[in-house]
């Protein structure tokens, strides 16, 4: 059976949908990132001990990560369950929620120690929308997209994310620049309470796609898999822990964006706050780029050199970018800022949608895609926090961040070098073993 429009397009207005969608949905989950190292340390946290204040806020940041495994697993069901579309316009909506509500919160100083309780609850909130956001708009681009071209119609969700990044340290200049008093009053609240904006606008476009062809032709023929999970953990766990070990690679992401900038702005170094926002406006503004580029380059050469080259790559850099905060020079900052984040990781970070869905099957590869990276991306959320204490008690030993950032990329190294290579893969054998048997086998109901 084949599904009319499959390709007429349809590949994208998937990749557009995935592109705003995740701009939308990312531009709230990453201005929680620039409030954790600028903001909240002075409203929701006990002032009198700045070190610890900035520990705890980095913190809830991380708390986000740590729920979004939970969601992984309750939305990455539904989604093979139910289809991709009703997963992506859930997931925005209750984003758009929780950052609205956070813009609503009283502060310590209002209510005491239930401000930082409510604050994580919204966090938690916002992981768990997090968790089925990315997965659920890397499945439908990739099985909307013309085979030979997954790579690039994939890195438009991630395209998206930076964009979304973008939008928030955009949001936060401005606001950064404004006085202290008003800055903690009112006017870090602003860019939450657009929040919104976002979830009408996602909502309104989200809700016209169309389900992917690959997945209506799974339920029509062979039906869906009545526990993904099962079928999952059966026959997919090892590329499971491949994804694991391969999203351990935006802890690169997190160090850059929160703990760098905490620390760039901090007594120790004492570089301009709305300068060091401009430092990863640019990044990101480079990164739209660079990552088309990179995926175009994987659906030619492959998924895992380009993959290596981003993973191996930012181990490196981050040890130059974090050199150049240490020396106060706000133009070796900027620049190696830009190639660091916004070339090199860009390498990994546009590629691994087509890389790690097409290791699964259309059954399962919501929930395996979820599930995985949410995982790992559980760790690199709280690689901040760790950063923090590793800093030592004046947090500026960069040296020994920048040595633990690179040795997270380790095991993304190792998980593309035993992966196999699956960009000249037909759509529909994807993650089958050896495709003539194991379509046979698909018939069987889980």
């Amino acid at each position: 059976m084949t599904v009319p429009d499959a390709h007429q397009g349809q590949p994208r207005k998937a990749a557009l949908a995935a592109w705003i969608g995740s701009a939308l949905e990312y531009y709230d989950f990453f201005i929680y990132g620039s409030a954790a190292a600028l903001i909240f340390p002075k409203i929701f946290f006990d002032e009198s001990d700045p070190a610890t204040a900035t520990l705890l806020s980095l913190a809830t940041f991380g708390v986000a990560y740590a729920a979004r495994p939970i969601g992984a697993l309750f939305l990455g069901h539904f989604g093979d369950r139910l289809g991709r579309k009703k997963i992506m316009v859930f997931t925005l909506m209750l984003m758009g929620l929780s950052t609205f509500l956070i813009g609503c919160l009283p502060t310590r100083e209002q209510v005491g120690t239930l401000a930082p309780v409510l604050l994580v609850l919204c966090r938690v909130l916002q992981g768990i929308s997090a968790a089925g956001e990315q997965a659920s708009a890397n499945s439908m681009t990739l099985e909307h997209a013309p085979p030979h071209r997954r790579g690039y119609f994939t890195s438009f969700t991630l395209n998206g994310t930076q964009a979304g990044q973008l939008l928030a340290t955009l949001a936060f200049i401005p606001i950064a620049a404004l006085p202290e008093d008003q800055l903690l009053s009112w006017g870090w609240r602003i860019p939450f309470w657009l929040s919104v904006a976002v979830a009408v606008v996602g909502y309104v476009i989200r809700r016209t796609l169309e389900e992917t062809p690959a997945f209506t032709q799974q339920a029509e023929t062979e039906g869906v898999a009545k526990l993904p999970l099962l079928v999952l953990f059966r026959e997919h766990w090892a590329d499971v822990l491949r994804v694991i070990a391969g999203a351990l690679v935006a802890s690169v992401s997190t160090i850059f964006t929160v703990w760098a900038l905490a620390y760039a702005t901090s007594d120790s170094v004492g570089m301009d706050r709305s300068s060091m926002l401009w430092v990863g406006a640019l990044a990101n503004l480079v990164a739209l780029g660079a990552i088309p580029l990179w995926a175009k380059l994987s659906d030619r050469i492959g998924r895992r050199p380009v993959f290596l080259t981003g993973a191996a790559g930012s181990a490196v850099m981050m040890f130059a970018y974090l050199w150049a905060i240490s020396t106060g020079s706000y133009p070796l900052v900027l620049i190696l800022g830009i190639v660091t984040f916004g070339v090199v990781y860009s390498a990994a970070n546009g590629i691994w949608p087509s890389f790690y869905g097409e290791m699964f099957s259309t059954r399962v590869r919501l929930s395996g895609m979820a599930i995985g990276t949410q995982i790992g991306f559980a760790v690199a959320g709280f690689a901040v926090t760790f950063a923090a204490q590793i800093a030592g008690p004046n947090g500026d030993d960069w040296s020994a961040v920048a040595l633990f950032t690179a040795a997270l990329c380790v095991p993304p190294v190792l998980a593309a070098l035993t992966a196999r290579e699956t960009h000249k893969v037909p759509t529909e054998q994807l993650g089958l073993r050896e495709p003539q048997e194991a379509t046979g086998r698909e018939t069987v109901a889980a």
